[in-house]
């Protein structure tokens, strides 16, 4: 029934389960739980043609094999990428620690107070380090911050010019190129010193700049905002260490890449980028924001503020489709700060900066060129041909520019004998022990970059390995319970999958290294971009976009771009379901299209009647239907080979978001059943982590008639690149790989038959205690289910979001809270979790139904019911006085079971509104924390 091999250990239920869970339902085999779930006119049963499966030693010892196959060649190219050193005790104890990277957005912000503290230091480290005063959780990297920044621009200054300076890294220019195009703003390269600013949006200044040189911009920052402009400032930390923050001459907006502070280069990505600005533009800035609020007790308190911005709420409305961050590479930084310090990050600065400056100074001993006379860590050299030969032969990798010099940037790994090493290979002397400073009185910082008392706190390993531990304690991960998220797929991420990534043959590659020394990275890539076509049933497969949203983004602009080459340019009527993800409709607007919702009828269908209305009025303006497969309501829709066809023989082409593609592999391909395009979900489907909100990848999959208008090289002008590496977050590629590898054909079509009917199963058992709401053929429902609580809610007032608070005392994340229907929880248990865990979490939400009842017979008012008051920190249930209805035994512990695994949360109940209304997105003082309840319990 599984496949032996490691399908069987990824794979939870054993093969007595399986039967156990068949039975249950009336089915007799995993065939016919497709059968009856699955529309024939989808199903597709064929194998697919992938490698035989391997074992997990075969399957590393084979990425081990390619990873041969990369050269590391020390990289001084920089633009925007430094190689640098991770700590290890962040390493082990972060990065490859399973309690921070299996954990889920903390949208349940009172069992994700750990991750949120971590986030908070990297708000605020961001913004000591720019002067701003609010800075998110971080975006996906500094070419697509600086874009998300010229769309704020535009909103606020209104301005349908943007201008950004020659000194900008040339593959953020086209980022904002592709960007700006769809919503009619004119990106133009300019000299921002002798330019004119009228009616201009904004501005953007690279600093320093990529050719190395430190500008002084405040007389243009004054001009810009004569003209009604705001000014984006694209900043590198390190350098903001020792330079004058931005905010203080004048930038509105501030991002940058935060992957020099202790994340590898991992051939382009995953990297925290940031953005900060100031307050007056907080309901413009996009992604997520941690916030400070108090719970119930009074107790501060973590959680996302102003979550009323999300795209889930806004839709077309929205400010950007970002709804995620590189959440496990922002902690990572933040603590690379807390780590070194104040004085350590100045003295690692300080030292780049010194190095740069004696080799400047050797160079110019021996006769070259190097014009810049201010530098941080990068110059420009000219004046001999062949230096970038003369480098490599060294052992170096430089920038080579078009008219034949090279630029050169030190970072955290230099050292003197290594500069000397490369100075004596471009023909000088011997390094200078000194040199003047290239960082004018002007532009620098007067005082230390980072004052709070976090950055100071933790500088022996004791303190920060004791540190990271209490905050992991204090999160709900998948290393400790089953994360049921309906639309999310929290499922296993083996460890032999996640071994690979901090190899230095993957983590210490530049994204712009020569092709020789990458044949490793292009094997995989390739292997990768053919199986998920095969698996998909499209043409050809782009892993460029690096998140879900901008998978969306390129999908999207892959059929405007299509119509526009065929003279259509006025189809740009997007129609999407109202049952969509709220990423579609604000990636179609960002994508320059009209947005058009299209009814749902009383299943959670698309309305085939109001598609067809909604054709007729806009056929000759339709580009293209988006829509979910299998729909967000968790069911298979009978009808979507004819919504494909209405929508081709109108003219439009067919986006399939493939959010849920966890319920297709194996199963049935979009490419084949109608549509036009799809993006990926590799964090979901193909098991890279969640990492606590990211990072991810988005690949998008088309068919033939799209491939001339998929994302292209970043740095080539016009090539509609998304992201600012090539091939996006190429470093976590390496876990889909070995994923796929490792499953085969027939073990990846065992995941989607089991991740089906687990849902089923679970379905069949909530149902008479939570009722399903929507099923779809042979009244059964996809990889997910979502249960009702409105009824409930209209009896006894007991809401889902109480459900959902209660679930973490019984040591559950909750499930999807009220999405896509408000007052439902959508549930989906993947195809990793065991029969065993799948039963705890049935008994869980059967004894909250026991609660609900005892609320509705009035034994417990509600609001003093364990479900109101939940979650139960250790602090109240300890208190001297426990006035409550309810015994403290069955406050923490509802079942008997919980004895052996009881968790505490941190925190009792947030309140929301209160932190909103007194926004505070920063390290408060350490006394507050304090205050804070105990760290977690757990006991096993």
């Amino acid at each position: 029934m599984i496949p032996t091999g490691f399908a069987s250990r990824h794979i939870g239920p054993s093969p007595e389960d399986l039967r156990l869970m068949l039975d249950r339902l009336g089915l007799d085999s995993l065939d016919s739980v497709i059968s009856a779930a699955v529309p024939r006119s989808v199903l597709d049963t064929r194998p697919m043609d992938l490698p035989p499966a391997r074992s997990e030693l075969d399957a590393v010892d084979a990425l081990k094999g390619l990873a041969a196959r990369n050269r590391v060649v020390r990289s001084l190219i920089g633009m925007g990428y430094h190689d640098t050193i991770t700590p290890a005790v962040i390493q082990r104890n972060v990065l490859e620690d399973p309690a921070w990277y299996t954990a889920y957005t903390p949208y349940q912000a009172e069992i994700s107070q750990g991750r949120l503290e971590a986030l908070l230091n990297f708000q605020t480290m961001v913004g000591e380090l720019t002067g701003m005063e609010v800075a998110n959780a971080s975006l996906l990297d500094e070419a697509t911050a600086a874009a998300e920044a010229m769309a704020m621009a535009f909103r606020t200054g209104g301005g349908r010019r943007f201008l950004v300076d020659r000194a900008v890294h040339p593959q953020t220019i086209n980022i904002m190129k592709t960007r700006g195009e769809p919503i009619g703003l004119d990106v133009a390269v300019v000299d921002l010193a002798s330019a004119g600013f009228e009616e201009v949006a904004g501005v953007l200044i690279q600093y320093p700049g990529t050719d190395g040189s430190i500008g002084n911009w405040s007389e243009v920052a004054e001009q810009v905002h004569a003209g009604g402009g705001l000014v984006v400032v694209a900043a590198d930390p390190m350098a903001l260490v020792v330079l004058e923050a931005p905010g203080s001459w004048g930038a509105d907006i501030v991002v940058g890449s935060t992957q020099r502070f202790g994340v590898p280069m991992w051939f382009g990505g995953p990297h925290a980028a940031y953005i900060a600005t100031h307050e007056r533009l907080v309901r413009t800035l996009p992604g997520r924001l941690v916030g400070v609020s108090v719970d119930s007790g009074g107790r501060p308190a973590l959680r996302l503020a102003l979550q009323t911005r999300e795209q889930h709420i806004r839709r077309e409305r929205a400010t950007s489709n970002v709804c995620t961050a590189q959440v496990l590479l922002a902690v990572v930084a933040g603590l690379y700060a807390c780590w070194h310090g104040p004085d350590g990050l100045a003295e690692i600065a300080g030292r780049i900066h010194d190095l740069t400056g004696r080799l400047r100074a050797g160079l110019l001993a021996a006769g070259l060129q190097v014009p810049e006379s201010t530098w941080f860590d990068s110059i420009v050299v000219g004046g001999a041909a062949g230096l970038a030969d003369r480098a490599l032969e060294a052992g170096f990798n430089v920038r080579t520019l078009p008219d034949g010099r090279i630029g050169i940037s030190l970072d955290e790994r230099s050292t003197a004998h290594e500069v000397q090493t490369l100075l004596s290979a471009l023909g000088g002397g011997d390094l200078p022990k000194d040199a003047e400073p290239g960082i004018p009185t002007w532009a620098r910082r007067a005082g230390p970059a980072l004052s709070h008392q976090v950055f100071s706190r933790y500088r022996s390993e004791h303190d920060m390995l004791r540190y990271l531990r209490l905050l992991s304690d204090r999160d709900l991960a998948l290393d400790r319970t089953m994360i049921p998220l309906g639309s999310c797929t929290m499922k296993l991420n083996a460890t032999s999958e996640l071994l690979g990534i901090t190899w230095p043959e993957f983590a210490r590659i530049h994204p712009y290294a020569p092709a020789d020394q990458v044949q490793g990275y292009l094997k995989l890539i390739d292997d990768l971009e053919c199986w998920l076509a095969e698996i998909t049933g499209y043409d050809a497969v782009s892993l460029q976009p690096n998140a879900g949203s901008q998978g969306e983004l390129a999908g999207l602009l892959a059929i405007r771009n299509y119509h526009v080459a065929r003279g259509d340019a006025d189809r740009i009527v997007c129609l999407i379901p109202s049952s969509a993800h709220g990423t579609n409709a604000a990636s179609a607007v960002m994508a320059g299209m009209q947005v058009v919702v299209v009814a749902c009828d009383d299943d959670g269908n698309v309305s085939i009647e109001d598609l067809a209305a909604k054709i007729e009025q806009y056929r000759d303006r339709l580009a293209a239907l988006m829509v979910t497969y299998p729909s967000t309501h968790g069911v298979f829709e009978e009808s979507i080979v004819d919504m494909c066809e209405m929508i081709h023989d109108a003219g439009g082409q067919v986006y399939v978001d493939g959010a849920n593609l966890n319920a297709l592999v194996g199963v049935a391909r979009p490419g084949e059943f109608g549509a036009d395009v799809s993006h990926l979900n590799l964090h979901k489907t193909f098991t890279i982590p969640h990492g606590g909100g990211g990072p991810g990848v988005g690949p998008i999959g088309v068919k033939a008639h799209l491939i001339p208008h998929l994302p292209g090289d970043p740095l080539e002008e016009g090539s509609g690149a998304v992201s600012a590496a090539r091939f996006g977050s190429a470093g976590i590629l390496s876990i889909p790989w070995t994923y796929i590898a490792m499953m085969g054909s027939d073990g990846l079509k065992a995941a989607t038959h089991v991740a089906v009917l687990a849902a089923n199963y679970l379905a069949e058992e909530l149902d008479d205690a939570f009722p399903v709401l929507y099923r779809g053929a042979g009244d059964r429902v996809a990889h997910e289910c979502i249960v009702d609580v409105r009824p409930l809610t209209k009896e006894t007032g007991v809401t889902a979001e109480d459900v959902a608070k209660r679930l973490a005392d019984y040591g559950f994340h909750a499930p999807t809270l009220s999405f896509p229907v408000a007052g439902t929880l959508m549930i989906e248990p993947t195809e990793s979790e065991p029969l065993g865990e799948l039963l705890r979490f049935v008994r869980a939400m059967r004894a909250i139904r026991g609660e609900i009842d005892r609320v509705a017979r009035g034994e417990w008012p509600l609001e003093d019911s364990p479900l109101r008051h939940a979650p139960h920190p250790i602090e109240d249930v300890l208190a001297d006085e426990w006035l409550r209805p309810y015994t403290r035994e069955e406050a923490v512990f509802p079942l008997p079971e919980l004895r052996q695994r009881v968790y505490f949360p941190p925190v009792s109940r947030i309140d929301g509104v209160a932190g909103d209304r007194n926004l505070v997105c920063a390290c408060p003082p350490i006394e507050a924390y304090q205050e804070m309840a105990p760290v977690a319990v757990v006991a096993s």
